[in-house]
């Protein structure tokens, strides 16, 4: 297992894992409402909190993707 921590933006925290062929990508948003969109070779997020909203993009590796929130926890699965 690999973990890179990607990105921090206030309460939110995003961690890469590498597990042999597969790489996932786990953010926590906590409370905010919590949108992505997976294309070829990267994920559009939106987050939208207290009124604001900011948008991230994160590379994605070859594979497959998947995308799945629950209780704003953000996960991305690439199988390769």
């Amino acid at each position: 297992m690999t973990l890179e921590r990607i990105s921090q933006q206030e309460d939110s925290i995003a961690r890469r894992y590498e597990y042999g062929d597969e790489e996932l990508i786990v953010a926590d948003f906590g409370t905010a409402e919590v949108s992505v969109d997976v294309l070829d070779d990267a994920a559009i997020v939106v987050v939208e909190r207290d009124g604001e909203s900011f948008q991230s993009e994160i590379e994605l590796p070859d594979g497959d993707a998947q995308a799945f929130i629950n209780n704003g926890v953000l996960t991305i699965e690439v199988g390769q």
